[in-house]
């Protein structure tokens, strides 16, 4: 075994032994939630009923709705839905603007083309954060095909550790290719016991126990000194063998946290905490009124013993024996039970309102937009928007910053390190790039930019015929450039401030020469006016003698 992967061995085994009583929760989540991904703790057949052990639909499909619309509204490819830019945006000029834009685009392209996987990634990532409050994609350069490719890993696979400062480092991934498949990848680099495994027909598809880490470049000797501050390992479990030790300037891995508690590098769900009893509950409730309702449709029957001689057929045209001796003044030998169903529709009721506790759990009674018709004037409008606001603030927030932003921001280094992005301006370079996202709170902040400049621009006339200097109080260009860029406007349809000055410039060029031939014109006219008038004078006085 090699000694330098002993010290990672160790933290990998300790990642996934804390880890492992997580386990049943996300397996019992699962199975109320999540069925497609209940085999945490169980090893299920392609041919396995996901749902058979539920009664209602109702908990899946809040959690579909849910998982379903974090890409739509979050990631909406019909929309550009994040923009480029950098912690000290004030200082941007407009040439920096335009290549950050330029940049996004391309980044952009790289992100949906079709061998990338990233619809892929992102819509099962959506579904394991929703229900287990993380997940974890990856984002590598497939250099077969000269793009980019994401993967969304099981949880269960996956263990990691905290730094002191609450970031994620180092990260684990338990991995089990045959031997066949492992040599492929490793490009024949593998141990003599997977050799031997390749040699034999029988073992050739047999799966190895594999690991993948990625760690702080200071916690593995590389026998060199790193350029990068991470370093991806992958080693075979059993022999210790390193078959691939690479030096990385990310993570490899995203893993969005959405709600966390102190003393635990995993997140939750707070919508699943919320529901997991009501979705208990709902299946307890539906299976007594399911049973109820088929005894109020079809109930038990009582028979009079030694009476009926055959086997009760209760199907339609069914017949059934009864003794010919029988006595019916005693009593029908067969008869319904007397069943209360008077209990059902109150059953129903409490059943509606357990959907209506799930909905609300998983926020989907929040996430659709105000009604903001009717008479309603400008301050009561912008009340409904802040009200909205300060409703989804608590979904959407660590869903941009954790998960789009953290995603974004890795895609953005790996196409900067591998020259996606063209030449980059003097002026950006050691900048520190951010992400800003359009979503349904950032979209009406925006709008409220631009409300605000209506309002600004209506104070405005009415103020101006008190007062002819109150417009040099707005900085009018400031607030409408301000305003485009806030709406969207793309950044070539806009001319820089130089240009504005320099066209600015040009007219009073233009203007000053208009002027100075204007008075050119009036002074030839005088001249020539003058001279005329000389000229009458000399013949009058020639005529004089």
């Amino acid at each position: 075994m090699d000694s330098k992967i002993q010290h990672i061995r160790q933290m990998a085994d300790f990642a996934f032994e804390r880890r492992g009583s997580l386990l049943s929760l996300w397996q019992e989540i699962a199975d109320n939630f999540y069925p497609e991904r209940a085999d945490f703790t169980v090893t299920r057949s392609l041919g396995t009923d996901f749902a058979s052990n539920l009664t209602t639909s109702f908990p899946i499909q809040a959690r579909r709705d849910l998982g379903d619309m974090m890409s739509s509204m979050l990631r909406d490819q019909s929309v550009f839905w994040y923009k480029v830019t950098t912690t000290r945006p004030e200082r941007l000029t407009h040439e920096d603007k335009i290549w950050l834009e330029d940049a996004g685009k391309t980044m952009w392209n790289a992100i949906y083309d079709r061998a990338s996987g990233f619809q892929r990634a992102t819509k099962e990532g959506d579904h394991d954060y929703v229900s287990f409050g993380q997940c974890a994609i990856s984002k590598e350069i497939n250099f077969e095909s000269m793009s980019l490719l994401f993967r969304c890993w099981h949880l269960r696979d996956m263990a990691w550790l905290e730094q002191y400062d609450g970031s994620i480092c180092p990260i684990f991934r338990k991995w089990n290719p045959s031997a066949d498949e492992l040599n492929q990848a490793m490009k024949g680099k593998v141990s003599q016991t997977v050799k031997e495994m390749l040699q034999d027909p029988k073992r050739r598809f047999s799966t190895v126990n594999m690991r993948h880490a990625v760690v702080r470049s200071d916690m593995y000797d590389l026998g060199k000194k790193a350029r990068t501050p991470y370093i991806s390992i992958f080693y075979e479990q059993d022999t210790g063998f390193v078959n691939s030790e690479e030096q990385v300037w990310t993570k490899i891995y995203t893993i969005p946290r959405w709600e966390t508690v102190s003393g635990s590098q995993y997140a939750y769900s707070p919508a699943v905490v919320a529901a997991l009893p009501d979705a208990r509950l709902i299946q307890q409730m539906t299976l007594v009124l399911l049973e109820a309702g088929e005894k109020a449709v079809n109930p038990p029957l009582i028979a009079t013993q030694d009476a009926v001689r055959s086997d009760v057929h209760q199907y339609a045209g069914g017949l059934t024996w009864v003794d010919a001796e029988y006595d019916e003044r005693l009593g029908d030998a067969l008869r319904p039970m007397t069943i209360n169903s008077n209990g059902i529709p109150h059953g129903l009721q409490m059943r509606e309102e357990i959907k209506r506790a799930i909905e609300a759990a998983f926020y989907l009674d929040k996430v659709g937009l105000p009604n903001l018709g009717g008479d309603m004037t400008a301050f009561e409008t912008a009340q409904r928007v802040k009200e909205y606001v300060r409703k989804i603030i608590p979904l959407f927030a660590p869903i941009e910053s954790e998960y789009n932003g953290s995603l974004c921001e890795d895609i953005f280094s790996l196409g900067l390190r591998n020259n996606l992005f063209g030449l980059v301006p003097d002026t950006l370079r050691g900048a520190d790039v951010r992400f800003q996202f359009r979503s349904p709170l950032s979209e009406n902040l925006d709008r409220q930019k631009a409300q605000s400049f209506q309002e600004a621009k209506a104070m405005l006339a009415e103020t101006i015929p008190l007062d002819q200097t109150v417009p040099r109080m707005v900085n009018i260009r400031k607030a409408l450039r301000d305003t485009m860029e806030g709406i969207g406007v793309p950044m070539a349809w806009i001319r820089s401030e130089e240009e504005m000055q320099a066209m600015e410039e040009a007219d009073r060029q233009r203007q000053q020469a208009a002027e100075l031939l204007q008075t050119m014109q009036a002074g030839a006219t005088v001249g020539k006016t003058i001279g005329e008038a000389g000229q009458a004078i000399n013949k009058m006085q020639m005529g004089n003698y």
